[in-house]
């Protein structure tokens, strides 16, 4: 490998690492305020999606700073926080798909999910 490639790779993984960081920030905060919007009193069904929109909030936010770390990080423990937070975005935008006017979250969450596969293939 020369070196323009290494540095090349080297580009395109922090691009996709950054693009990921940022898509887990969106969804985050979409995820909180999707849940805050959730009545807490309401049906069983309403609460697990409020619950599910609090977790996916948090992994988010945790894979966001662990992505935004500068010091050199275990890929393997990075891919299974990346995997993990994919995951969750999927479960979330599913969850929201069944719930009235949760369209721009779920959408947030399924671009979020996009952007940690995107990653994860750059660590292959």
């Amino acid at each position: 490998m020369t070196s323009s490639t290494s540095q090349q790779q080297l580009y395109r993984f922090l691009e996709d690492r950054f693009t990921c960081a940022q898509a887990c920030t969106e969804c985050a905060r979409a995820c909180a305020v999707r849940a805050s919007l959730v009545d807490p009193d309401g049906t069983e069904r309403q609460e697990r999606v409020r619950r599910l929109g609090i977790m996916c909030a948090e992994v988010c936010d945790a894979t966001c700073r662990v992505l935004s770390e500068e010091n050199r990080q275990d890929e393997d423990g990075m891919r299974v926080r990346v995997e993990w937070c994919r995951s969750i975005c999927l479960e979330c935008a599913r969850a929201f798909d069944d719930h009235p006017e949760a369209e721009s979250a779920a959408a947030t969450c399924r671009a979020c999910a996009d952007a940690c596969t995107d990653f994860l293939e750059m660590l292959s």
